[in-house]
């Protein structure tokens, strides 16, 4: 499989340095996909190892003939658990590149993609039990107005929940071109590619439970990292940025920092980035996928 043309790393060079990589420290993959950082790892390892996670069966085609890489195909939430089968209980450096890989928006099978008409899945583990449909054909009104609302931030998301009950109640939503009909009514006057990405992001959070999964990733990130370990985080909206910046800086996705009687801020990570970083406007011409990127750098206090 051509690994390039599955899925082009996003500020590759900034994950490599920010990862600040020990020879013969041991480092986590979270997001395989199409092995690009994972690669780029290994050429710094010498007697270290890494492990590569990916909850999508695609992946394992482009897993490297390599001693010192392990593949888990599993989702990132459960790395402790997984990580234990393999007697690994503390780690020097971590790396996720979250959201949807280039091969995934291009294969038009998974319906991620508004360019192709196919089955609205949208599953990341191809052995999930919920899809797009199920959640357009099952949940109530009010629940998709919430969905639509809170992850796609879309401003009349109360009138598209609406307009899904009616429809469906006709004929059930399956394919994205079918949904897309639907959605032309709603979306602003040339601003439609915008709109159907709005609530296509919104429902494959839902689907995959990408921001539960990411909290937990996160919390269990903190207990594994070495002192002096780094967490690389790269992510591609909002929601995520906000969790991993709030949990970076606070310890926590919410509320205020927690300070200890010396006024010491009390927290497991430090950020090594005072902003987040972004890419150049060169990789943003060549990718853009790079455009909406935001790479966040911690250190393990």
């Amino acid at each position: 499989m051509d690994n390039t043309s599955y899925h082009i790393p996003v500020m590759l060079e900034a994950c490599i340095q920010g990862l600040n990589i020990r020879p013969n420290g041991i480092y986590l993959d979270l997001t395989f996909g199409g092995g690009g950082h994972s690669r780029a790892i290994l050429a710094h390892l010498e007697e270290g190892h890494l492990y590569g996670f990916d909850q999508d069966s695609d992946a394992v085609a482009n897993v490297p003939d390599d001693d010192r890489f392990t593949f888990v195909q599993a989702n990132f939430r459960d790395l402790k658990r997984y990580l234990k089968l393999y007697d690994v209980f503390e780690v020097d450096g971590i790396l996720a590149d979250l959201g949807i890989s280039s091969h995934q928006i291009d294969e038009p099978e998974r319906g991620f993609s508004t360019r192709f008409d196919a089955d609205l899945d949208m599953r990341m583990n191809q052995s999930g039990d919920i899809t797009a449909a199920i959640i357009l054909n099952t949940y109530d009104e009010n629940e998709l107005h919430k969905l639509f609302g809170q992850f796609g931030e879309v401003k009349n998301a109360k009138s598209l929940a609406r307009a899904i009950v009616s429809e469906r109640a006709n004929k059930p939503i399956q394919t994205v071109e079918h949904l897309k009909s639907l959605l032309e009514k709603f979306a602003p006057r040339g601003k439609q590619f915008k709109y159907f990405a709005q609530v296509f992001q919104a429902l494959r959070i839902v689907v995959n439970d990408e921001l539960g999964a990411l909290k937990d990733m996160l919390e269990q990130s903190a207990e594994l990292l070495k002192p002096g370990g780094r967490l690389v985080v790269m992510s591609y909206h909002s929601l995520e940025d906000r969790l991993v910046k709030n949990f970076i800086q606070k310890g926590k996705f919410h509320g205020e920092v927690e300070k200890d009687f010396y006024g010491n801020i009390q927290r497991p990570l430090d950020p090594v980035t005072r902003k987040a970083v972004t890419a150049d406007e060169a990789e943003v011409k060549a990718n853009s996928r790079a455009r909406s990127a935001k790479l966040r750098i911690a250190k393990k206090i």
